[in-house]
């Protein structure tokens, strides 16, 4: 495989399927087959019982220059379509996603990060949301997402503008949960948190994850699912016998918000 080809490559270790955005020469850009590939990787991956987390990451050291300018030449419209979409299937990813981001996040690599339900950050990365520099209307789900993560001040500041934000003012608004010094902390941090989310009970983080997007009508499922699976019964047991917990509860696909 040509690792200079515009692609995403996938690795599972551990219980941990991690996703490399790999488009070296134009900084991650994500090119239309990039973005069409995303949603269909992300399929595979929920089918796979053996994964338990996903990290997004990028190639080098930048995560995601957005979407390759050049595919917006032929139609801007299918571009973001493509970009909504692959951001959509990210954000119902049924289990915890991770963006591990370092260098520039900008436009739809903000995008992408947005959708994990965490992001780390090396110290020096610097993230944007940049449709104005192009006449580009931001979806309605994107706002909506950036608004719930940022506030509704820092989301027009970003819109607005099409400024970039260094990792100080990302952590403080909310856009990233942790920064992590050069020198390889992000990727120490990384591998170990994505242990310890990997040894956790998938039934207690799928249905946080539902509840977390807004879902309302699921409880007497949950309810359900937690008396049938097993999975409280065995973490008391592991914690009255002082040894880790060996949960066996496995997700599909989440539903939709709607």
């Amino acid at each position: 495989m040509d690792r200079t080809e515009p692609q995403l490559l996938c690795s599972v270790d551990g219980g941990v399927a991690t996703v490399v955005i790999s488009h070296p020469a134009k900084r991650n850009a994500m090119t239309a087959a990039m973005w069409r590939s995303l949603p269909e990787l992300l399929e595979r991956l929920a089918a796979d019982p053996a994964v338990r987390v996903l990290v997004l990451a990028g190639a080098g050291d930048t995560f995601c220059a957005g979407a390759d300018i050049s595919t917006l030449r032929e139609s801007a419209g299918e571009a973001q379509a493509l970009a909504v979409a692959a951001e959509e299937a990210l954000a119902a990813f049924p289990r915890p996603t991770l963006a591990a981001v370092r260098g520039f996040c900008v436009g739809g690599g903000s995008q992408l990060a947005a959708a994990c339900d965490l992001r780390f950050a090396q110290e020096g990365a610097l993230f944007g949301v940049t449709p104005a520099k192009l006449g580009i209307v931001y979806a309605s789900s994107s706002t909506r997402r950036l608004v719930s993560l940022v506030g509704p001040a820092t989301a027009k500041h970003l819109l607005f503008s099409g400024e970039l934000i260094d990792t100080e003012r990302a952590l403080r608004t909310g856009l990233v949960d942790e920064v992590l010094p050069d020198g390889g902390g992000l990727d120490r941090r990384v591998a170990a948190y994505a242990g310890v989310l990997a040894s956790r009970s998938q039934l207690t983080q799928a249905s946080a994850k539902e509840f977390a997007a807004g879902r309302r009508d699921r409880d007497a499922y949950w309810t359900g699912e937690a008396c049938s699976s097993g999975d409280t019964a065995e973490g008391v047991a592991a914690f009255l016998q002082r040894r880790e917990p060996k949960f066996t509860y496995t997700t599909g696909s989440v539903e939709p918000t709607g």
